[in-house]
């Protein structure tokens, strides 16, 4: 990275848990005032009425008591004093189930970078006991504590899920939800070499056209639109929060060249990259 660009750490691995305070993971993570990108969940619980947390170039001020749930891969910074932090892997929390997908259960973690979940007194009382429990078991690391840490998280999870969601029950997984899934799982890990349908598709074992059917039920855009609209965050992101040039942007992009990338970034958001760093900056 050169000149003025921001880090950008990362925080987590493949089997990672992590709970403490906000001062604890800026002290513990070298993440003071600048941003990071997460490799993991992070959920952010505070009573604080002031504060102002940025996920990718969306800004949330924190008006009431609540959580703020931030995915992996998104790029976040945070101006806050006070609250209580619980970083996990999918990795971590699966081992529960032996399932890679047990997290989309939950309808707050399909949005896409994250969400703020304002809470009653009486849900954000219970979320406080259940994760101070969480955070001395964490600390105390007694015999089991991997299966206890899981099983409070579990309850954290569904706790806000109910308070997201008005206490709708669970929806049961099929063989198509399974492959809408990991459609976005592979596109997670490819979108930045692989661009067309076809290639998850093949990795699916299904044709491009069931596949641009499963995203036209699912998530009601194609999916080509659905891997085009991947690819935009990810620029935004890198124009919002460092100072790469376009041309570096274009090729951590694997884009063919500069123009080629800014005559799709301007197809998609009406704004070249230049304009959308000045605008937002």
């Amino acid at each position: 990275m050169k000149g003025k660009e921001m880090a950008l750490v990362t925080m987590g691995n493949n089997n990672f848990f992590w709970t403490g305070s906000v001062a604890e993971m800026m002290k513990q993570y070298a993440l003071q005032d600048q941003p990071y990108r997460l490799s993991c969940y992070l959920l952010l619980c505070t009573n604080a009425t002031e504060g102002v947390v940025v996920i990718d170039n969306k800004t949330i001020h924190l008006t009431q008591p609540g959580i703020i749930c931030i995915k992996p891969n998104s790029i976040c910074s945070m101006q806050l004093q006070q609250g209580q932090v619980i970083c996990f892997t999918e990795d971590f929390f699966s081992l529960r189930y032996n399932n890679n997908n047990v997290l989309y259960q939950f309808s707050f973690l399909a949005k896409q970078s994250g969400s703020y979940i304002p809470l009653e007194d009486m849900a954000f009382q219970k979320w406080q006991l259940l994760s101070g429990l969480m955070l001395q078991e964490f600390h105390h690391q007694y015999t089991c504590s991997g299966r206890v840490l899981r099983s409070y998280l579990n309850i954290l999870l569904c706790t806000l899920d109910q308070s997201s969601s008005g206490h709708r029950e669970p929806e049961r997984t099929n063989n198509r939800d399974e492959k809408i899934r990991r459609f976005e799982t592979l596109l997670e890990a490819h979108y930045h070499t692989h661009k067309t349908p076809s290639f998850y598709a093949a990795q699916l074992h299904i044709t491009t056209n069931y596949l641009n059917k499963l995203c036209q039920e699912f998530r009601h855009i194609s999916s080509g639109e659905l891997i085009r609209k991947r690819v935009v965050i990810e620029a935004q992101r890198l124009l919002y929060h460092t100072w790469l040039s376009v041309g570096e942007i274009a090729d951590q992009l694997g884009f063919e060249s500069a123009s080629y990338f800014a005559t799709f970034f301007k197809k998609h958001t009406d704004m070249s990259p230049e304009n959308f760093r000045k605008h937002n900056r």
